[in-house]
């Protein structure tokens, strides 16, 4: 299965070399916050980042599929801008996701704490080539007393998925250089591109990633057998990829997610999984212990 991280400016990169045709595209660049980057410039003016960001999503919506998604996830206050920069490179709208996260929010002096993230689904085309209705079993409300037989549908609001914080809040799942310092600062939570690829892709189509970062988009695309294709400018941050691709982490393996779309009609279809490990009611850890299995190579 193809799972590859090329080291490339996306922009020369998608207009010169991809050849086959995408899928799915998770799009989560750099926000333009003057952080800091070993290899790229956050501090461009608004109006040179926005036409940056009109190109690739120009040159991505040209190497999709017919029906292909794109998510592309930014600020609260760019909704605008994301919005415009998907339709005006030829992108139809189908919803604009709302990750509400499950930490504090962001306190405000002079408007309301800032506390979620937007996402915006797009497709070439008014319909999607794929789209697979995901059902999930959140915990019951104070005011509902009976217990659901199927699940409900996932909506626009994605408020059961945590991001990674700062510090060691996040636990385990950020990579890390050996003083404990985060390798990129902005990963985002392999349960959040578990629901992405589950969603909007087949098994065996390609996910594309063109602002990589530290790999997660590849790391669950593979696990749910899709092939893929990062992009990222950063010799660290690629040399940390190669590294996760090629030794599998407990903590990246998806698995433990499973059970909460298990309603879903043609979860087995979409999520091909390990049918001893499914039968013998074993943790992981156990599985793994049983078959002598320490480390798995991903691709």
């Amino acid at each position: 299965m193809k799972c590859e991280i090329k080291k490339a400016d996306c922009e020369s990169y998608i207009g010169e070399v991809v050849s086959e045709k995408i899928d799915l595209t998770f799009l989560d660049p750099p926000f333009n916050q003057n952080k800091e980057y070993l290899s790229h410039n956050d501090d461009m003016s608004s109006s040179e980042y926005w036409s940056w960001m009109r190109r690739i999503c120009g040159l991505v919506y040209k190497h999709t599929s017919k029906g292909g998604a794109i998510y592309f996830m930014q600020r609260e206050k760019n909704t605008n801008s994301v919005l415009d920069s998907l339709k005006s490179t030829g992108w139809e709208f189908q919803n604009l996701i709302i990750w509400r996260k499950k930490t504090s929010a962001v306190p405000g002096a002079k408007r309301f704490g800032k506390h979620y993230q937007i996402i915006a689904f797009f497709t070439k085309g008014k319909s999607p080539r794929v789209f697979n209705r995901l059902r999930i079993d959140p915990p019951l409300l104070q005011n509902q007393k009976h217990i659901r037989q199927n699940g409900i549908y996932i909506t626009d609001v994605w408020d059961d998925i945590r991001e990674l914080t700062s510090g060691y809040f996040a636990g385990g799942e950020p990579l890390r250089f050996k003083n404990g310092e985060r390798v990129h600062r902005q990963q985002s939570p392999i349960k959040l591109l578990t629901r992405i690829i589950l969603s909007s892709s087949n098994v065996g189509d390609l996910v594309f990633d063109p602002f990589a970062g530290t790999g997660t988009t590849l790391i669950v695309a593979n696990q749910l057998k899709r092939r893929s294709l990062g992009i990222e400018v950063d010799q660290t941050n690629v040399n940390f990829i190669k590294d996760r691709i090629k030794e599998e982490r407990e903590v990246d393996n998806i698995f433990k997610f499973r059970n909460e779309y298990i309603n879903t009609k043609n979860l087995k279809n979409i999520w091909p999984f390990d049918e001893e490990f499914e039968k013998t009611g074993f943790t992981l850890q156990e599985h793994l212990f049983k078959k002598n299995v320490k480390h798995t190579n991903l691709c």
